[in-house]
């Protein structure tokens, strides 16, 4: 197994997957509050939603997608039991 290009591979995940959860939880819900406020979704501004639901929801699905990624990684480099 090469380490080097394992964790290279992990970290890469780790930053993009961290990068869309800053995005959706400080950007869309804090900076960018006010432009999305002008959209409506389900009678509610996109900012309120993205502040009370968006962020949890998206959290969640970073859950799994990075689960689904890490058992892909694993076994590419055939690390599930070390």
């Amino acid at each position: 197994m090469d380490k080097k290009k394992y964790w290279q591979t992990k970290t890469k995940y780790l930053l993009v997957l961290l990068s869309i959860w800053f995005a959706v939880s400080i950007l869309c819900s804090i900076v960018f509050v006010h432009q999305l406020n002008a959209i409506k979704l389900g009678g509610f501004p996109l900012g309120f939603w993205f502040a009370m639901q968006g962020s949890m929801i998206v959290f969640v699905l970073l859950i799994f997608v990075y689960v689904r990624l890490m058992n892909r990684l694993d076994r590419q480099f055939r690390a599930e039991n070390r």
